[in-house]
């Protein structure tokens, strides 16, 4: 696919680092000629220096002849108006925007084919803070993904000593479970390592662990790997920028929540939009400041600001004065590799969380979910089965007939998704979901019409798993 990049900076940057390595023919267009240098160096693509609304630039950089614009400068004003061009004049047939303000993105009039001519709007913030906000759910989680709108739910916890599976093999999880219900663990982690699970698989402390289960059952299948946290009710915020602002209006109904932000006007714009939240005037790398706060009582402390070494210092001092757990963002790779096995328990990178939704839109169209993992080295992928047994590769087969991708794991599957199911669990009230989960067990005949999710360990083996799930010719 032919693919033009508008921005250069991270999320522009990791955008193109990713899709280069599917195969891509990729463009990057920005006016910084030493980040677009920085690119041409590290990767296999081709650069153009200039303004990305500009049509000569658009031009010399083959957007005519372009699949895609993926426009994710740091304007949206830019990003707007270079998708009317790739579509009025360049005849684009995707085109994918980076927006900001909430306004554009709540006006989807705005977006349609007659005004801005944008296919999908991608909010980087939006999507980190949804991120962040699932970790407040699940504090005992380093990750929480969703797919199959919201019916299936994939954690990854760290397996400690005291947690009823550590130290026994995977096949006895279900004995601890019980018959009602059922969960997979899709991938292990040791020492950093990759170790592909089976039965006889045998859990250690320390172990990162990817379980995947129902919605409804996947805290009480976390409680097997660890012991569980008391439930966040006070919360720090190092940082009152988009982001840090999104989640304190969404946190403080539902705890004590405290930002801490040290530009004067930003304290005021933010103490306009909260009702019960405390804004701070300070620096959160600031001992005192920390102390008086009563960072030994807070449940999570969230380094949101947009200095990487900022967050790295606040994280680490708010851990070290007994703060229960600190959450960072980084942006760059090479930081967030270097604060893993310290103080910080999550380091989260900004780019790597936003861009699994657009690469939903980048890959073919029965890929309707993807989620990246591991800063990047893994996916898990949610495909919707089309065809028939004639013209598909998995209708009809079993799941463990299917051809043996080394890598790639198909974890579960989300039936009759578009008709809801009555649930009930553990003395729970009936309640109404969208779709059946079935866990993906060898025995298992693949359906027209399911949604499977695929986790893959290694991202080079996606191309694989995406040409099973392909229907010939003769389907359309």
């Amino acid at each position: 696919m032919r693919i033009v990049i508008l921005g250069a900076g991270q999320v522009g940057a990791s955008v193109a680092q990713s899709l280069v390595s599917e195969s891509n023919d990729i463009t990057v267009v920005d006016s910084n000629r030493d980040r677009l240098d920085y690119l041409q160096v590290r990767f296999d693509l081709r650069t153009v220096a200039g303004n990305a609304i500009h049509p000569s630039v658009l031009a010399d950089a083959g957007l005519a002849d372009a699949d895609m614009l993926i426009a994710v400068t740091q304007s949206d004003q830019t990003n707007l108006v270079a998708c009317k061009l790739a579509h009025s004049v360049f005849n684009v047939p995707t085109r994918i925007a980076r927006l900001r303000s909430q306004e554009f993105l709540d006006n989807p009039t705005l977006l349609c084919q007659e005004n801005f001519a944008v296919s999908y709007a991608l909010c980087p913030e939006q999507v980190i803070t949804d991120y962040l906000l699932k970790l407040v759910e699940f504090p005992e989680a380093l990750q929480v993904l969703s797919f199959a709108n919201e019916r299936v739910a994939l954690v990854a916890v760290r397996a400690y000593a005291g947690g009823l599976m550590v130290g026994k093999p995977i096949k006895e999880m279900r004995e601890h479970l019980g018959q009602d219900v059922d969960a997979r663990i899709s991938a292990i982690f040791r020492r950093d390592h990759a170790l592909p699970p089976t039965g006889d698989t045998i859990i250690e402390d320390g172990d990162e662990v990817f379980i995947l289960a129902a919605e409804e059952h996947i805290r009480r299948v976390m409680i097997e790997m660890r012991r569980m946290m008391n439930p966040v009710r006070r919360v720090i915020i190092a940082g009152g920028g988009n982001i840090g602002l999104r989640v304190a209006r969404k946190l403080e109904g539902q705890c004590m929540v405290k930002v801490i932000e040290s530009d004067p006007a930003r304290t005021q714009t933010i103490a306009n939009h909260l009702g019960n939240g405390l804004v701070l005037l300070g620096d959160a790398t600031d001992e005192d400041l920390l102390h008086q706060e009563a960072i030994d009582e807070t449940d999570l402390f969230l380094a949101l600001t947009n200095d990487d070494e900022d967050n790295i210092m606040s994280a680490s001092l708010a851990k070290t004065m007994g703060c229960q757990r600190v959450v960072a963002l980084i942006n760059r790779r090479a930081y967030a590799d270097l604060v893993l096995g310290g103080p910080i328990d999550i380091a989260i990178s900004p780019a790597l969380v936003s861009i699994g939704d657009l690469l939903t839109h980048v890959r073919h169209g029965f890929v309707v979910k993807v989620h990246s993992l591991r800063r990047g080295a893994a996916e898990a992928i949610e495909l919707v089965v089309h065809g028939d047994q004639k013209c598909s590769q998995v209708v009809g087969r079993k799941v463990g007939e299917l051809p043996v991708i080394p890598g790639a794991t198909l974890v579960a599957i989300v039936r009759d998704i578009d008709r809801s199911i009555d649930i009930a669990y553990a003395g729970m009230a009936k309640i109404k979901k969208k779709g059946r989960v079935v866990i993906a067990h060898k025995d298992e005949v693949i359906k027209a019409d399911d949604h499977v999710i695929v986790f893959c360990l290694n991202k080079k083996v996606v191309k694989r798993v995406e040409k099973l799930f392909e229907v010939n010719l003769g389907f359309f």
